[in-house]
């Protein structure tokens, strides 16, 4: 079996997808709309919220392995910068960040990982593009960029980082209904591709302030990470 090939993995592989990149190419074209009017209109957005949760499906690609690694569960988001990652398949286990505290936790292994960084020190993309702490025109060269979507007619966006960092590019699809970011694809240096493919999306709901408080067993294993966790 063929690696996957990241940037390959881009081509569209149907007629139905040929036919709807056309039909993205054709409302850019039609558009009086820039990359620039979008990420601002998806910053206002992401600006506005005082909570989101969604459902979320993520796939490791790596240029070492045959077979994607593929996660979903739910996510969680509380500002000013709250947020729970509740991994369900294929195993259990949660990312927590609160007050710059990281908090990882394998119930299989009963072991959890605590890390302190700063915000200035936390590089995550992810979490920082969806809780809209990182301006995307200060941050990110922006263009429009197609690429396969089960959408007809979405906002895909290519942010090239202006400093060279841990990613090379990344792929945004943007829903124009709500402007949130409906899926998100990370590009590292090695070549492999992260991807993340938000659902059911809800925003401004009462999260409860337990929901960003973790409790263990208390035979749990604790280690303190002094290096820090990455998301």
């Amino acid at each position: 079996m063929t690696k996957p090939d990241p940037e390959s993995s881009l081509c569209y592989n149907s007629q139905g997808m040929k036919r709807a990149g056309w039909l993205v190419l054709l409302s850019v074209l039609c558009s009086s709309q820039t990359a620039e009017d979008i990420v601002s209109k998806v910053e206002g957005k992401l600006h506005s919220l005082q909570s989101l949760q969604a459902n979320f499906d993520q796939i490791y690609y790596s240029m070492s392995v045959t077979t994607p690694l593929r996660e979903k569960g739910k996510f969680y988001f509380k500002k000013p910068d709250w947020m729970r990652w509740e991994y369900k398949e294929p195993e259990e286990k949660i990312f927590l960040y609160k007050e710059g505290t990281f908090l990882f936790y394998l119930p299989e292994d009963n072991q959890l990982i605590r890390s302190s960084l700063s915000k200035e020190k936390y590089e995550s993309e992810i979490l920082a593009l969806l809780s809209g702490q990182k301006e995307f025109k200060d941050n990110y060269l922006v263009e429009f960029n197609l690429f396969p979507s089960e959408e007809e007619t979405p906002w895909q966006l290519k942010l090239t980082p202006k400093e060279e960092g841990e990613y090379s590019f990344i792929l945004l699809e943007i829903e124009e209904r709500t402007w949130l970011i409906r899926k998100a694809i990370f590009f590292d240096w090695a070549g492999n591709k992260t991807e993340f493919e938000f659902s059911q999306m809800k925003v401004n709901s009462r999260l409860s302030q337990n929901l960003f408080e973790l409790k263990v067993p208390p035979d749990c294993e604790i280690i303190e990470d002094k290096s820090g966790i990455k998301k």
